[in-house]
């Protein structure tokens, strides 16, 4: 459909912040108010960290910031990820994480286009949702993810579901 990845620049960061905005919206009005509603998440300052770190990425659709998500690659690169519940990883190899990922709404396919530019990066990626985010849900099992087990983060005490794909 013609989406392109790159790297957030510094001068996205407003759109950057209206995209999950909008999305915070979104995920409230399709029964996940949890999730990143109460704290507003994310946090400028997070995403300020993560452009300077290197790993943050928009998706561009005819010029336009329509999607943004957080992207990194290693080992033992997620500590929320080291236990797992109610099941186990598939792989313990180098592997890719997946966070924050947000789209505008107004193009079709962004999420998908975010997560498989991801997946041809490393082979093998990571991600978590909450239990609550059955859109999230569903685009992973599109996307060939499968559910894992159980994860905890810090941000909140609402357990996420963790998928892999290998």
């Amino acid at each position: 459909m013609g989406f392109e990845i790159r790297k957030t620049a510094t001068e996205d960061l407003e759109r950057v912040m209206q995209i999950y905005a909008q999305a915070r919206a979104f995920m409230a009005e399709h029964g996940n108010p949890n999730q990143w509603g109460p704290r507003g998440w994310p946090p400028q300052q997070l995403i300020e960290a993560d452009i300077a770190a290197g790993d943050s990425y928009v998706c561009t659709h005819e010029g336009r910031v329509v999607g943004v998500f957080y992207f990194v690659q290693g080992t033992d690169i997620d500590p929320t990820y080291r236990v797992i519940e109610d099941g186990a990883w598939i792989g313990d190899d180098t592997y890719g994480v997946v966070h924050r990922i947000a789209s505008d709404g107004s193009v079709p396919g962004v999420g998908t286009a975010c997560i498989e530019w991801a997946y041809r990066q490393c082979g093998h990626l990571r991600i978590d949702t909450h239990e609550d985010n059955t859109v999230m849900q569903g685009l992973l099992a599109k996307c060939g993810f499968v559910r894992c087990g159980i994860i905890h983060v810090v941000e909140d005490n609402y357990p996420r579901i963790a998928f892999e794909r290998v």
